[in-house]
């Protein structure tokens, strides 16, 4: 969720007035940060994976299932064992918005070894376990994106009621009560209120409903002239979403700087594939994904600022939520495909530029900080610059995009870091470790290959959108980059040479010029260890900040601006991921063709095999996604009116079923195939224990 201040939140009134001061002295720490930092070297890859949870209560007499309100409770014993043993334990808890949420992630971060792909589905198990040992006989952690009923009357237990007329609610909402609120730290009721506050009236996310045979317009709660649409009015139909997330450390500032740009491309299409979330306030609607309902749920943006009313009181218009998709790229790389006008404040552009940022990072961070903080506390409002990092962190968390970039904490050893942030969560805990394992895997042949999935911002853009259809991952097409070389490697192709997957990041190979494009020459990993290579150690092949510079013409297209649109293509969701002959090789193609250069453990092997074949099976088809077996679930269900509504009993059924997958006592072959079972374990092979130490990795737990 971001920064978790202690103290006491100031009132919107109080805030406000603050809002300059926060933004002065946010830019000042982080120009501090930056030079203090912007040279760190050598930093090891470490990465790791954050999974929320929803606590689910079932009366089975009566067939319903709640959310259950006692996230502060479980926080309170799972966190006893992180205050005993901080340095020992396997999991970390933490608070999310919800008062039914949790997030968990690894007690430590997982490193280089490739080994460690065969820790992640474990720990996630254990994970489940320890909330399971405090939870009732009646009661269920899930790892779903969006509780179906989640707005409907009576979804919480214990049983609480929507207060809009209260002037003392936070969310003054029709369907969410503040109950429902994480109690545990003020941060949250604070957002809320203050969002509102700022935007001059409640959140207001429209979701076009699911129209069936039977379904009944308007659908209650329809704005005036919008029959079709179902209405949520608050911050907790979208913070009250679950999701799946990982961060990567990289070795330096540019390396986390290529991840962030080459990622970001990305995520409309892990969106896609792992969209999970088809029902909301009990109504089919649709869409598949949580992406805009959150986004809508935290727009503050006034009136003004949203284009509705001329700019009077607001300094700009601004396009989008504070919760989206990135606006800009920061590698050099990228800059010509920031294609959409960047707005940020000339002024505070022009204090980092003179406080030494570079342009793309300058716009960065100045586009982030047209942004007011939403969220302040009386013991944080006046700190040392020199030292402290809370108001750069104060906007910089409260700006929920696509990607994060994440510079290192002060006095911390954590270096440069990203955070990748689309995915929906999934049922079971094969499934979201699949996902991980799978992108982490991505950033290693990323920065091996070189590969380039560099795609104007606008086409980024459009492809969120796209993402959230109903059944996108089947049915619809996605811009797409033709060819994954980097501008080295193209350039390198005209010369007749190719480069080859790095070895510790710097490692080429020549060959004849006749390797096949997007097939780089494999060099034998000399690392009998099995650490994963793919660390550039801030290298960029030359010294042209990443452009080719032979002037030849590419065989396949040239990367002139007259044709750069030839560059993208729309493709499906199966082309991407498993490839479409003489335009891409497909994403898992490419990971294994990165995998035949690795030694790996046979377990490890096996393990990272079945995650692969699911990905493919679900890009390819074969297998649906969540949202797409959820919406199946109900319209086959025998209680199922054909009228859009996700009653008590079909939520219940739903609920319960899933309680089974996740628990692997039913196998759902639409969903899962005929069932997965990995070699993962909660210890690293013997063999490779030695080699810990050595990379500073996490350890055997």
């Amino acid at each position: 969720m971001g920064l978790l201040s202690e103290g006491n939140p100031l009132s919107w009134e109080e805030t406000k007035k603050l809002a300059d001061h926060v933004r002065e002295h946010g830019i000042n720490q982080f120009v501090n940060l930056y030079h203090r930092l912007k040279d760190r070297q050598g930093d090891i890859l470490k990465w790791g994976d954050e999974v929320e949870y929803i606590i689910v209560k079932f009366d089975d007499e009566k067939k319903v299932a709640r959310v259950a309100l006692k996230a502060q409770d479980l926080l309170h014993k799972l966190n006893e064992k992180e205050h005993a043993d901080p340095k020992g334990v396997k999991s970390l808890w933490r608070p999310e918005y919800g008062a039914y949420m949790i997030e968990g992630t690894p007690g430590k971060p997982f490193g280089g070894l490739m080994a460690h792909f065969n820790l992640v589905e474990a720990n996630m198990r254990y994970r489940r376990e320890e909330v399971t040992e405090l939870l009732a006989s009646d009661e269920c952690v899930m790892s779903i994106t969006n509780f179906p009923r989640l707005g409907a009357p009576n979804f919480t237990y214990p049983l609480h009621q929507p207060r809009p007329e209260d002037p003392l609610s936070s969310a003054r909402s029709l369907y969410f009560p503040d109950e429902a609120i994480f109690p545990g730290h003020p941060r949250f009721k604070t957002l809320t209120r203050n969002i509102r506050k700022r935007r001059g009236e409640k959140v207001s996310i429209k979701l076009k409903v699911f129209k069936d045979v039977n379904t009944k317009l308007p659908v209650e709660g329809a704005p005036p002239g919008e029959p079709d649409v179902v209405l949520l009015d608050a911050m907790g139909f979208g913070m009250g979403c679950c999701c799946l997330q990982l961060t990567f450390q990289a070795c330096n500032i540019t390396e986390a700087r290529r991840l962030y740009d080459q990622l970001a491309p990305l995520c409309p299409i892990m969106l896609a594939l792992t969209a999970a979330s088809p029902v909301y306030r009990g109504y089919l609607t649709e869409s598949d994904c949580r992406w805009n309902v959150i986004s809508s749920s935290v727009d503050c943006r006034t009136p003004e600022e949203r284009g509705l009313e001329p700019l009077k009181d607001s300094k700009f218009r601004i396009a989008k939520s504070r919760y989206d998709s990135i606006d800009s790229y920061l590698s050099p790389e990228g800059a010509k495909y920031n294609d959409v006008k960047l707005t940020y404040d000339d002024d505070v552009y022009n204090r980092l530029i003179d406080g030494g940022i570079d342009h793309l990072l300058a716009q960065h961070v100045a586009h982030l900080f047209i942004r007011d903080t939403v969220s302040l506390f009386s013991e944080k409002v006046h700190q040392n610059d020199n030292e402290d990092t809370d108001h750069f962190e104060n906007i910089q968390s409260t700006n929920w995009q696509t990607m994060r970039f994440k510079p290192p904490p002060p006095n911390s050893s954590i270096g440069w870091r990203v955070e990748f942030r689309p995915c929906e969560a999934q049922i079971s805990d094969f499934e979201n470790a699949a996902i991980v394992c799978f992108v982490v895997l991505l950033t290693r042949v990323i920065l091996s290959y070189q590969l380039n999935f560099l795609t104007p911002i606008s086409k980024v853009d459009e492809n969120m959108q796209t993402a959230q259809k109903r059944d996108a991952c089947r049915k619809e097409k996605f811009w797409f980059r033709k060819s994954s070389k980097s501008p080295e490697q193209r350039a390198a192709k005209q010369n007749g040479t190719a480069s080859a997957p790095t070895t510790n990041g710097t490692a080429k190979a020549t060959t004849n010029g006749s390797e096949e494009e997007d097939e780089p020459k494999k060099q034998p990993q000399v690392n009998g260890t099995a650490k994963m290579n793919g660390h550039s150690n801030g290298i960029t092949n030359g010294t042209t900040n990443g452009h080719a510079h032979n002037g030849g013409v590419d065989s396949d297209h040239t990367d002139t601006d007259d044709e750069e649109n030839e560059l993208f293509q729309l493709l499906t969701i199966n082309e991407i991921f498993n490839g479409k002959p003489g335009v891409f090789p497909g994403l898992v193609p490419l990971i294994r063709s990165y995998l035949q250069s690795m030694e790996v453990d046979t377990d490890t092997h096996c393990t990272i095999e079945q995650y692969l074949r699911f990905i493919q099976k679900r890009a390819a088809g074969e297998l649906v996604t969540t949202a797409t077996w959820i919406r199946d679930q109900v319209l086959n269900h025998p209680d199922y009116k054909q009228d859009s509504v996700v009653s008590e009993s079909i939520n219940y059924d739903l609920l319960k079923c899933i309680q089974r997958i996740q628990e692997g006592k039913h196998i759902e072959p639409a969903l899962l195939g005929q069932g997965n079972h990995s070699k993962t374990k909660d210890f690293i092979p013997h063999a490779l224990q030695k080699q810990l130490a050595k990379n500073g990795c996490c350890e055997d737990k």
